[in-house]
């Protein structure tokens, strides 16, 4: 790979990290809360997936739709209500929604050939596909009142995807369908649902919920980048270049990357399998990084865990993880299967693919026949 073609990269994903765990100012308070679950489609310019979704795969219907969440971030969602060339048409289709994970948007379920890509797979079995897009992704950088270009608009961190996001998606889906769906997570999008029905959080709308590399804890992380990155969500990215937003090729960054590839053992040829999607050590809210914040915004001196033997024990859940995952660690996933030991047997469904890596339940080429068609029957299974 070019020297400049890896800075690119490597740039996109630190500007992706810290739009992930943004800078907490002065001024947070005076966002406000909106109340809105749905906005007027004909009042923002369409922009989504759509138009590379038709171009890079013909024959597919796709229609764009836009949701503002309780604290008025407008996220682009993209549907696939039949298969190619209309194949699947029909009423009362059971509605899917996919969840991307960090580092990229909703076009990660479509990379790959139709036959491949696990939103035209869907489609062409049979389902309603709805694809969100996290808020700071390039499709979802609007907000009702607050502007991209200042901090204020990074002004968030995970948990709200998980308080606002998570709720706003799978609320606008249900409505729209009139149905309860079936939810698919990857990596962060299984670290947002996990700790959301952990608290009750849209579990009545969901039928079942699949898990592709589920990440909620982190104790076991093999990779020297992927620790870095980790401790790093802390906050102090953003405190060493002092903006939430900024310039992937400027000297601060620069500066910075270089930093941080100069660490032993950190691979940046590598970087999509050595990052990470979360906190290092274990699955909590925002720590404000004081006992009295802390107790300010929570009642206690330090943030609540999301405890996730309180997800619903009769939640159908299909959890497919990898031996070669670095990321979603074997060791870290048996941590969580351990707390979901009291759930119904019949509604947990557990998959284990020795060869597979974090990318490969989304990329590899392989995927459909060994995850995707079990994925469906567990679908099938809990209609």
């Amino acid at each position: 790979m070019a020297v400049h073609s890896l800075l690119s990269v490597v740039a996109a994903i630190v500007v992706l990290v810290v739009m992930v765990h943004p800078h907490r100012a002065a001024s947070a308070s005076s966002r406000g809360r909106f109340g809105v679950k749905s906005v007027d489609q004909g009042d923002i310019a369409v922009t989504g997936l759509c138009t590379s979704a038709t171009i890079m795969h013909a024959g597919y219907k796709c229609q764009e739709y836009h949701v503002v969440t309780d604290d008025g971030y407008i996220i682009s969602m993209s549907r696939f209500p039949q298969g190619r060339n209309g194949e699947g048409v029909g009423s009362n289709k059971q509605p899917v929604l996919l969840q991307h994970g960090l580092l990229v948007d909703g076009m990660t379920w479509m990379l790959n050939s139709a036959n491949e890509s696990l939103a035209f797979i869907l489609a062409d079995n049979g389902y309603d596909v709805w694809i969100s897009n996290t808020r700071g992704t390039r499709f979802s950088r609007r907000h009702l009142s607050l502007d991209p270009a200042y901090k204020e608009f990074w002004d968030w961190t995970w948990d709200d995807l998980v308080t606002d996001e998570l709720s706003a998606t799978i609320d606008f889906v249900f409505k729209q369908t009139g149905q309860k769906l079936h939810y698919v997570g990857h990596s962060l999008g299984t670290l947002t649902a996990l700790a959301g029905f952990s608290e009750g959080n849209q579990v009545d709308k969901v039928k079942s919920a699949a898990m592709l590399s589920p990440i909620a804890y982190v104790s076991h992380i093999t990779t020297a980048l992927g620790n870095l990155a980790a401790k790093a969500f802390v906050g102090e990215i953003t405190d060493l270049l002092g903006i939430a937003e900024f310039n992937p090729f400027g000297a601060p960054v620069s500066i910075f990357l270089k930093a941080l590839c100069a660490n032993p053992g950190v691979d940046c040829y590598d970087l999509i399998t050595e990052m990470t999607a979360i906190r290092y050590g274990k699955l909590a809210k925002f720590d404000y990084g004081s006992a009295r914040s802390n107790m300010e915004h929570y009642g206690q001196p330090t943030p609540p865990i999301y405890n996730m033997s309180n997800i619903p024990k009769d939640l159908p859940l299909f959890l497919s993880y990898g031996g070669k995952d670095k990321l979603s660690d074997v060791k870290d996933v048996q941590i969580l299967l351990d707390s979901l030991r009291f759930h119904d047997v019949d509604k947990l469904d557990i998959q284990f693919v020795k060869e597979f890596a974090h990318a490969d339940f989304i990329m590899g080429v392989t995927a459909n026949n060994i995850v995707y068609n079990q994925m469906m029957a567990f679908f099938r299974n809990h209609q």
